[in-house]
């Protein structure tokens, strides 16, 4: 309900198929992100962290270096989509190089790869009653990468396509979907071209009126033309394709007289015809191969032909198709590797994707299902040596005391199967090997009377057909002998060969080229005939070479698990998913990883990672269990013996208590917590839980050193800005202290102008003055002659006249900014008149006439004000711009001499 699909179980990755499409679940900024995490661990599970586990191993270049993924589980629990987003997330994190041809070879590569798929599952995919999309093969997909860990190319390797399927569909099934995507998404040309007229009816061709998603013509049509198959090879691939469809439609008709063949009913002529202009066959031969079978004999391999009866004749038509498809389905794989497939020296590593067929049981089930189960068993094998089995043996070896958990083997089945010198297989090889008719009842009884020990084969005595049980690992499954031991040996009659390479069509001539070494190699000669390679012998080949592969690589399993059988999206049925995961062996995974230790870590890594822990004990706890004391801990040395190394992971133990106790919770006992951690040989074997507290207690060890780190970094910082502080104040200072004393030297000198000519123009006042004085001391003494002595107050009078002439002049003439009756004021008070009759004197002013000195135009008005400061320096602390007050007063009225000068 919380749209989660992915969780961890010891060392799988548990995917649960959401039968719904979630685009942000696998877009590319989420694979990116996965793909830069640190820990990608400590995200939520994915398919994602798998991949990025991989390819970081890849990176880290530990013995084995290759890695392989085992992608399993029924059929419709999502394997396909599963490894086609391994695939996606590949072609997109793996990083390309720098130069550009470089970089757009590699993307071409990555797209190749991405569009092999839906070529493989239009061609291998199929319509069950479990699954729209099933895998009817398997493949496993080698992603090659180079030196610098970059994509180069790719291989796919097949294993046991169900070509019968081709011509033999069970109810409620569908055959291949290229057959559906051609029929439904051809042109109208193309309809003509190929004889699929709308509305045509196939019997090879069940339930077209159904719809799929996979139905999708022009995506196969692009991703062939990106891996190199142009528009004219695809349409003759189509075209042999239709004539597959047109070769089913050919009933036969029981023949009255042995001696005369079959023939086709009056309906399927049409269909002769055009089955052999399709695939480029003359028509007669054609019919004719399939009516008779020709029989050598005799030392003297004289040829007989004997008409078919109507039975064999469809075995021999469905021989035919299954035949041509089989050899188109191996050339396209090989031109998807041609296409795809790096240099054996431009690749190093490889990462391995497996993706097989899941365990099948059906009402009816045959050949095809006892190889893909059988496929199952080894798998599971596999995971069982690798995880089960290894722990327990792991554990063994390094000395631990703990009681084995039982868990499910399936060797007893795979004995039953496989086994020598008496199982499943070899019987059914020794009845093709047998020079008459197999009789189904016969076989059963052969295998009941030769395995009855085996505690893996049951029967079923309430059945009619003739038929064994194998109890698999995932449940048992009933297999009926009948068709059993032809489909073993599946036979393809020389004349249908021989047919092939008569055809005129250019694809059916490179799939059947004219080879006589092959024709002489498979005649047999009398008593030296080589034994038939069966399709189980074949199978089981292909399958050791497959797991001699996943041996020598690093594994990685994902279980895919189905909610539901009807694929239905959020609908949970708990038995059914109990069911699978027993089944697939995570029950076993669950309690060992539960009852033991899943984690296990060399004790150099361990030292590594966790000798910081030794930072959290106290200072006082050098006891006689450590073995250092508690000031200056030895460092550890990577090339130290393991005589060394025990003592050093003793000491990180120590700290244990200290990380459990902050840990547990007031309600936990001491007594109850099981022993999180064991010091084996060579590995340190914890749990999950202590692997948290672990990990919890170094990154506290970390954050103190990071707040340790901060604060000196802190302080520094600090202490440095204060000095680039003081220095910078200090520079100020002085260029302040420069400025001023600039400021204060152009002071000086206007000050000195000022004076200079404040003593020019008081010299020459006073000369004016003395000279008006002089005129007017005669014309006073010229009108008075007889009154030669003069008042006490008049003597005062006039020598303050000639002492502060000038200054009361300018005072008294002032025109602005002063009143009468202050003028006055200033003019008795420049000439010291006696204060006690001030209305006895008249002071006239000129108010109107201005001439002379009257230019002078105001008081002061203000004054000049410095803001000191303390400095060291002299006038550092001065600041050298100019007062906001305007300077007035004698500069004011000093400085206009122009006026003067020329008076």
């Amino acid at each position: 309900m919380a749209d989660r699909f992915y969780t961890n179980a010891g060392c799988t990755l548990v995917a649960l198929n959401p039968f719904k499409p979630i685009p942000q679940l696998y877009s590319s900024e989420l694979m990116r992100e996965y793909h830069a995490a640190p820990q990608p661990q400590k995200l939520k599970p994915h398919v994602f962290t798998v991949g990025e586990q991989t390819y970081r191993n890849v990176k880290s270049l530990i013995e084995p270096v290759n890695q392989s993924i085992v992608v399993s589980g029924e059929s419709g629990a999502g394997k396909t989509w599963t490894s086609r987003c391994l695939m996606k997330f590949y072609a997109v994190v793996a990083p390309s190089p720098a130069s550009w041809e470089t970089h757009k070879i590699a993307e071409r590569i990555e797209q190749r790869i991405l569009n092999s798929n839906p070529v493989m599952e239009a061609f291998g995919n199929a319509c069950t009653l479990r699954n729209n999309n099933s895998s009817r093969f398997g493949k496993f997909i080698q992603l090659q990468l180079n030196r610098a860990q970059q994509m180069t190319g790719a291989a796919v390797q097949t294993y046991l396509l169900e070509k019968t399927r081709v011509a033999c569909q069970a109810s409620s099934e569908r055959n291949f979907h290229i057959f559906y995507q051609i029929c439904k998404g051809a042109s109208e040309d193309e309809r003509l071209q190929w004889h699929l007229p709308e509305g045509a009816a196939f019997s090879w061709l069940p339930n077209p009126e159904r719809s799929l998603e996979e139905d999708c013509f022009e995506v196969t049509r692009e991703a062939m033309l990106h891996l190199g198959i142009d528009t004219p090879t695809q349409n003759n691939i189509f075209k042999v394709l239709a004539g597959l469809l047109h070769l089913g439609n050919i009933q036969f008709a029981a023949s009255e007289d042995e001696a005369q063949p079959c023939q086709p009913m009056d309906d399927a002529k049409c269909s002769v015809r055009t089955a052999a202009l399709l695939l480029g066959l003359p028509e007669d031969v054609l019919l004719e191969t399939v009516q008779i079978r020709t029989i050598r004999a005799g030392r003297q391999q004289q040829v007989f032909r004997k008409p078919c009866p109507q039975t064999e004749c469809d075995t021999r038509r469905d021989c035919l198709a299954k035949l041509i498809y089989s050899r188109l389905f191996d050339w396209l794989v090989s031109v998807i590797n041609s296409s795809i497939c790096a240099d054996t020296d431009s690749w190093t590593t490889f990462i391995g994707l497996l993706d097989v067929y899941g365990f099948e049981s059906f009402p009816d089930n045959s050949l095809e299902q006892l190889c893909i189960n059988y496929a199952n068993e080894k798998l599971q094998q596999h995971f069982v040596a690798h995880y089960l089995r290894a722990q327990q043996e792991e554990y063994a070896v390094e000395g631990l005391e703990w009681s084995f958990v039982n868990y499910q083997d399936n060797q007893a089945c795979l004995d039953l199967i496989e086994g020598s010198p008496i199982s499943i297989c070899s019987l059914i090889n020794e009845e093709c090997r047998l020079n008459r008719p197999s009789s189904a009842a016969q076989l059963q009884t052969r295998i009941e009377t030769a395995l009855a020990g085996s505690p893996c084969l049951g029967h079923n005595k309430l059945s009619r057909e003739p038929s064994f049980i194998v109890v698999h690992y995932a449940g048992p499954v009933r297999y009926h002998t009948a068709g059993l031991v032809e489909k073993n040996k599946d036979p393809v009659p020389p004349e249908l060969t021989s047919l092939l390479q008569q055809s005129q069509d250019s694809l059916l001539m490179g799939l059947f080229p004219t080879n006589p070494k092959e024709k002489t190699q498979k005649e047999p000669s009398g008593q030296s005939r080589a034994p038939v390679l069966t399709v189980v012998s074949k199978f089981k080949a292909s399958l050791e070479q497959l797991l001699q592969v996943l041996h020598s690589t690093t594994p990685h399993y994902i279980r895919c698990i189905k909610p539901n059988s009807q694929g239905q999206a959020q609908t949970f049925l708990q038995e059914e998913v109990l069911s699978q995961l027993e089944a697939c062996g995570l029950v076993e995974t669950i309690h060992i990883s539960a009852a033991g230790f899943p984690i296990r870590i060399s004790h150099q890594n361990f030292l590594e990672r966790y000798k910081l822990l030794r930072r959290l004990r106290p200072h006082t706890s050098s006891g006689p269990h450590s073995p250092y004391p508690a000031k200056g801990l030895p460092e550890w040395c990577p090339h130290s013996e393991e005589a060394t190394l025990e003592p050093l992971i003793q000491d990180i133990l120590h700290t244990l208590p200290v990380l459990t106790q902050a840990a547990a919770t007031p309600g936990d006992s001491a007594e109850a917590m099981p022993a999180p951690m064991h010091c084996g040989r060579t590995k340190v074997f914890i749990t999950d839980s202590m692997l948290e507290l672990l990990e919890c207690g170094r990154t506290q060890v970390l954050e103190q050193c990071a707040r340790c780190i901060q604060g000196g970094w802190r302080r520094h910082r600090h202490r440095e800005q204060e000095r680039q502080r003081r220095a910078a104040m200090l520079i100020q200072a002085a260029i302040r202290s420069w400025l001023t004393r600039k400021h204060i030297q152009r002071l000086h000198a206007a000050a000195t102008v000022i004076k200079h000519a404040w003593q020019k123009w008081r010299i020459r006042m006073a000369y004016l003055a003395a000279k008006e004085l002089d005129g007017v001391e005669e014309k006073h003494f010229s009108q008075a002659p007889c009154s030669l002595s003069t008042s006490p107050l008049q003597t005062r009078f006039l020598e303050a006249i000639i002492r502060l002439w000038p200054l009361g002049l300018v005072l008294a003439n002032t025109a602005m900014g002063v009143g009468s009756f202050q003028r006055k004021l200033v003019v008795w008070a420049c000439l010291q008149l006696p204060r006690s009759s001030p209305r006895s004197y008249t002071v006239q002013t000129a108010q109107q006439d201005q001439a002379g000195v009257t230019s002078i135009r105001a008081l002061p008005q203000g004054s000049i004000k410095f803001h000191c400061r303390k400095s060291p320096l002299r006038y550092a602390d001065i600041c050298p711009e100019p007062s906001p007050y305007s300077i007035t007063g004698f500069n004011q009225i000093l400085l206009e001499r122009h006026r003067l000068i020329h008076m």
